[in-house]
């Protein structure tokens, strides 16, 4: 295996990243149904939400030697996906490597696989989605792996560029020129949430309101 090392994407725009800070992925849920990672991705710190550039990372099962040389190359509100080709049992980050991406201002790292020394991620407040923690670690093997290339992880195709958005819901990862739609039909959807679950609270039906009241009745008439 050879390394890859392709130049960084575009920022995403700031005005569509400010955006994306305030949306709900359990909202985009309702429109969307690409682009969200297999719900075994999980918040590793909780209540957090992040949104962010994709930098994207090939990373071979017990090697790291890539993912140590290309934290130079992270910005601020990057958000570094790190597909780890299947492995799900070495930790290709720890405490080490979460400081390290830290203190290049990274909003977050999302990763197929797992991480390992949570009290010191949580003590360098790195938002990471993660399979979950492990105690093996990788090494320094130098066997290679891709940094800015298309990638999948777990169950979502990522290409270096793309809008990531992370909470309590899980990961989505959507292109630039889908996203800015997608995330402004949530923003309403969520804009008008309060005033329909207090309307439910005083005695609407949720199946009116939905449609779905409706929709039974013209198959049943009941």
């Amino acid at each position: 295996m050879t390394y890859t090392i392709r130049d960084m994407p575009p920022a995403i725009d700031a005005a569509l990243l400010a955006k994306a800070k305030t949306v709900e992925t359990a909202t985009i849920g309702h429109k969307r149904f690409m682009g969200f990672l297999d719900p075994a991705i999980q918040a590793v710190l909780p209540s957090r939400r992040v949104a962010g550039t994709a930098v994207t990372l090939a990373l071979p099962g017990q090697d790291s030697t890539l993912l140590h040389h290309v934290v130079q190359f992270l910005r601020p509100d990057d958000i570094l996906v790190i597909d780890r080709l299947g492995d799900h049992k070495h930790a290709c980050l720890g405490g080490g490597v979460a400081c390290a991406i830290k203190a290049r201002g990274v909003a977050a790292v999302v990763i197929d696989g797992t991480c390992t020394d949570l009290p010191e991620i949580e003590q360098y407040d790195l938002p990471v989605w993660c399979r979950g923690p492990s105690p093996i670690t990788t090494r320094l093997y130098d066997v290679g792996g891709a940094f800015n290339v298309d990638i999948a992880c777990a169950g979502a195709v990522v290409h270096p560029g793309d809008v990531v958005v992370c909470d309590v819901s899980g990961v989505l990862v959507m292109p630039v020129d889908e996203a800015a739609a997608d995330i402004d039909w949530a923003l309403s959807k969520q804009k008008d949430e309060p005033a329909g679950h207090e309307a439910i609270m005083k005695g609407a039906l949720l199946g009116e309101r939905s449609g779905a009241t409706a929709k039974v009745l013209a198959r049943t008439g009941r």
